[in-house]
């Protein structure tokens, strides 16, 4: 296992309004499915732009940014070159969502506004990484994997504020082929690339694993990265073998990557099946049904089956793996924050203690539940499926936020 120092960790109200609005967003999305149709659904149609980057930006990226600025001094054991700056990074990357999510609903002119808001709250976070990165000594596969990630964050937020200009008619560009490059770099080349490198220390330290190899995890990150570089060249040169092979590359990666995970689980010491276990159980089981449809997707050209794979990739794989984290980081962030100097001098409550049970099982459930029924109604393009699969997802995504408001407030008289 990595190491890690609680010794550079930034205060927990720094952090907090990470996962606050995090959560929020993620119920407003859930609430966005409802209005959907399931029988003309399409990659590039506006509603789905917005709903997409509500999600990816509002909830996964609002809570990574959270995570990562608690996780990368104590894993790196490097203090924050500036860590005030991540209280600027939530309200512009909060207000820069919403604009682009109406944008692409309703108003184009503010498309460029919410990508600049957006971009600025991404570039004060890249730079601060790349500035804390610059502190460590030694490198190793948990800071190259970073380092990586947020070079293709970087690109990523180029690429898509080009797009939201030209979405707007303020520039001339080829909107089509940006989008290939904008989703792999962002989803693939950040998203992707930061799960695998953060999972080599908080799936050994959660799972107390030990004695397994590093080695299948570094050839999974070097496949994703080439292939994020393939789609990206693709993108602007118009090849369909770079694509087809980032494709394929991709694929592979996620496919080793898959193995590295069973190996950890195989050598864990703590063999209690929580809520955290099967979060993640159930993330990994969409990860790979999600590759199968991309996979079956481009063997037969079916474009419901590539809207039901990028649906298990983001709400049946990332939802999961953050959801589940959501219920290890907080409680422990907030022991040591309130409790721990209480150690020894009068009682102070288990970091179990400190989970709502029924709530965090209800949103297991019923957030499972809905993923699976939104990917059949998509497939099937039936609109009832989807409007019931939205249903189980919105009692899901009351019962997170519930849990986080939860977690965050508990006091010592719940003791």
């Amino acid at each position: 296992m990595f190491s890690v120092s609680q010794d550079f960790a930034p205060p927990f109200k720094l952090i907090s309004p990470f996962f606050i609005l995090g959560s929020l967003f993620y119920l407003l999305s859930v609430i966005f499915i409802f209005f959907f149709s399931a029988d003309n659904l399409s990659m590039l149609d506006t509603k789905v732009l917005s709903f997409v980057h509500l999600f990816l930006l509002g909830f996964v990226m609002m809570i990574i940014f959270g995570a990562m600025a608690q996780l990368v001094p104590v894993v790196l054991e490097v203090g924050h070159f500036g860590v005030e700056l991540f209280y600027a990074i939530w309200p512009l990357l909060g207000i820069g969502t919403i604009m682009m999510a109406f944008g692409f609903m309703s108003y184009p002119t503010l498309l460029p506004f919410g990508g600049t808001v957006v971009l600025i709250a991404m570039m004060i976070f890249v730079m601060e990484i790349f500035l804390t990165i610059k502190k460590v000594k030694k490198f190793n596969l948990v800071i190259s994997s970073m380092l990586i990630a947020n070079i293709f964050l970087f690109f990523g937020i180029i690429f898509g504020l080009a797009m939201a200009l030209g979405y707007a008619g303020m520039i001339s560009v080829d909107i089509d082929a940006l989008l290939r490059g904008h989703v792999f770099l962002v989803v693939t080349g950040y998203i992707v690339v930061t799960v695998m490198g953060l999972s080599v220390v908080l799936l050994p330290m959660f799972g107390l694993s030990h004695g397994f190899s590093k080695k299948p995890l570094e050839i999974a990150i070097t496949l994703v990265s080439i292939s994020v570089l393939s789609v990206v060249l693709s993108s602007l040169n118009g090849s369909a073998l770079f694509a087809y092979g980032g494709y394929m590359l991709a694929a592979a990666g996620l496919l080793i990557y898959f193995y590295f995970i069973y190996t950890i689980h195989k050598t864990r010491a703590r063999k209690e099946i929580d809520i955290y276990a099967r979060s993640l159980m159930f993330a990994y089981f969409s990860l790979v049904v999600s590759l199968s449809f991309a996979l079956v997707y481009l063997a037969i050209g079916y474009e419901p089956l590539l809207l039901a794979s990028a649906w298990m990739m983001f709400f049946g794989f990332f939802a999961f793996i953050i959801t589940g984290h959501i219920y290890k980081i907080i409680p422990f962030l907030v022991w040591f924050e309130r409790f721990s100097p209480l150690v020894g001098k009068q009682k102070v409550p288990m970091l179990a203690d400190m989970l709502p049970a029924r709530s965090s099982s209800a949103q297991l459930l019923f957030c499972a539940l809905g993923v699976v029924v939104v990917a059949a109604a998509i497939l099937l393009q039936d609109g009832l499926v989807l409007k019931a699969g939205a249903s189980f997802l919105l009692m899901g995504a009351l019962a997170l936020l519930r849990s986080v408001f939860y977690m965050i407030n508990y006091k010592e008289n719940k003791i």
